[in-house]
């Protein structure tokens, strides 16, 4: 008589559990709408980036009313209004560009991380564009990745400060920096927590 396969043995578990646990298990599911949300927030900012990007394009064919769009939208307040593109604003603007990848960057992770974690398998596993950080993810590996996109995008915000920092406040420059280093120092203390978590589960293994 040939051994039950997994896909049998794990029904059968599912049939054993008893109603109350199988409702509470079910209620992940709930977090199904917040991800879907998600993918609409990501929607969102391609159409941003889109519309930033071709205002940098039309402002760099001479079109003074993207230029104008594009000074706007990146808060640059010269003494004198540019009338053409100079390094500062293509600075800026790119820059804005990158954050806005890296804010949809650490949307993936959220979405199809935490959907693979707290939610349902996605089988992917020998999918050809499966990404690699996701064939090991867990609880933990996604809070460090998320510190470390979050380190990411405040760079390119202290940068545009920078960059930028005519317009801004001694003050707010200060605030910025030590925020900085907060993100940073939580990262920091995250990996390092789960450092030593994996450390003493393979004590244990041992």
């Amino acid at each position: 008589m040939s051994a039950p396969s997994p896909v049998d043995s794990h029904a059968a578990r599912a049939s054993r559990m008893r109603p109350l646990p199988r409702f509470i298990f079910a209620s992940r599911w709930l977090q199904l709408p917040l991800y879907l949300g998600l993918i609409v927030a990501q929607a969102v900012y391609v159409m941003h980036f889109m519309v930033e990007l071709w205002h940098l394009v039309e402002a760099a064919f001479g079109n003074q009313t993207a230029l104008q769009a594009l000074i706007t939208s990146i808060g640059y307040k010269p003494d004198v209004m540019p009338t053409a593109l100079n390094e500062t604003v293509i600075m800026l603007v790119v820059l804005a560009l990158i954050d806005v990848v890296m804010i949809s960057n650490l949307l993936i992770m959220v979405i199809v991380g935490g959907y693979e974690t707290f939610v349902s398998r996605m089988d992917l596993e020998g999918h050809e564009d499966q990404p690699e950080w996701l064939s090991h993810v867990n609880a933990s590996v996604l809070k460090v990745k998320l510190g470390l996109s979050i380190i990411g995008i405040s760079s390119i915000h202290l940068l545009k400060t920078f960059i930028n920092a005519g317009n801004y406040t001694d003050k707010v420059l200060i605030a910025q920096t030590v925020i900085h280093l907060a993100f940073l120092l939580s990262a920091l203390a995250i990996a390092y927590t789960d450092k030593l978590m994996h450390a003493a589960g393979d004590k244990a293994h041992h």
